[in-house]
């Protein structure tokens, strides 16, 4: 089966993951977005629909991409029953612990090569990763307040 070309095996997919974690069938459409850079996927509550970033089924395991699903699926059925589905909400919080839905998913791959400067805290050694360049005398950890120091390499 092949999701990135039939609407069809992913809708499947997505009402079958729908099924075994919260036992409730998804309605409405799924389909991917190819113009998702920064996140796995995203629950447009106004068409109800759910996008999905088909870098994650092609650059990671599958389990990272049903768990995006799976965090997609939380909003949604929230969102139908008229309960808190947003990040901050209690409901949407336990509703993923209940289910083993990650909260936030990894990064992809492709994307680690962005970041071409490191920078670390030299109080508790948190290391910030940033695509430009920085003025370490102009900002500072947000963890600790302590001064940053540029990586070398």
């Amino acid at each position: 089966m092949d999701l990135l070309n039939d609407n069809r095996s992913l809708y499947k997919l997505v009402n079958e993951v729908s099924i075994q974690y919260f036992q409730k069938p998804f309605l409405h459409q799924v389909q991917f977005n190819h113009r998702l850079r920064t996140t796995g996927g995203r629950y447009i509550p106004a068409k109800k629909i759910i996008e999905l970033n088909p870098k994650y089924l092609t650059e990671m395991d599958e389990h990272e991409f049903i768990g995006i699903v799976k965090h997609e699926l939380c909003h949604y059925h929230l969102h139908i029953e008229g309960k808190g589905y947003k990040h901050g909400d209690a409901e949407f919080k336990n509703l993923l612990r209940a289910t083993g839905s990650p909260r936030h998913c990894r990064p992809l791959p492709s994307n680690e090569d962005r970041y071409k400067y490191k920078y670390v805290c030299n109080n508790c050694k948190h290391v910030y990763k940033r695509a430009r360049r920085i003025n370490v005398n102009q900002y500072r950890c947000g963890k600790c307040n302590g001064r940053l120091s540029m990586l070398e390499g």
